[in-house]
């Protein structure tokens, strides 16, 4: 059921895609805004370390760059997994020219200390996220917060799979590691 659903929302991106390219439909491309507005603020504000100012404006910059470049989407990947490494590349290119005051991310921090139970565990668990190398963070934090897959991941982030899951895998085990002494309390 939440597979058909998803196939229906990438018909429907393929769709207003579609009408953008052929005929300039801003209508269109308002509707492609509204729908992924969301989850590309939410993924600029966590490499951006929840400064929601700072996202905002990376974000309109993304838009803005989608609005010039959608002619370059050719349906080989969802058109969400295509954003995203769009709104990927804008963050880094801000990084890249020293717009941003930190190189580290908080990744999926926000997401992971959510789902923790313990409010001493939350503090570990963020701990813990920010030893993490920076492309291990971002890498746990577009499969296990945004929902990509691996590939997905991969392509957002402009990595060979491998690469990808390598840093994923180490993410994890480390914080396993870190963590142990929380399993024992459980």
């Amino acid at each position: 059921m939440a597979e058909a659903r998803a196939d229906q929302e990438d018909r429907l991106d393929a769709l207003l895609v579609q009408r953008v390219q052929l005929s300039g439909d801003a209508r269109a491309f308002e509707q492609l805004v509204r729908r992924h507005q969301g989850l590309v603020r939410a993924q600029l504000r966590r490499l951006v370390h929840g400064d929601g100012a700072r996202a905002d404006e990376l974000a309109q910059e993304v838009f803005l760059r989608l609005w010039r470049k959608l002619d370059q989407f050719r349906g080989e990947s969802r058109f969400s997994t295509w954003l995203f490494r769009l709104a990927y590349s804008v963050f880094l290119e801000s990084h890249r020219r020293g717009r941003l005051e930190t190189e580290d991310d908080e990744a999926a921090l926000e997401q992971l200390a959510a789902a923790a139970s313990a409010p001493g565990l939350k503090l570990d668990l963020a701990r813990a996220l920010d030893r993490l190398p920076r492309m291990e963070r971002q890498a746990l934090m577009h499969c296990a917060e945004l929902g990509l897959s691996h590939e997905e991941a991969a392509q957002v982030m402009d990595l060979p799979l491998g690469t990808l899951k390598s840093h994923v895998q180490r993410g994890k085990a480390k914080l396993r590691e870190w963590l142990q002494a929380w399993k024992e309390v459980a």
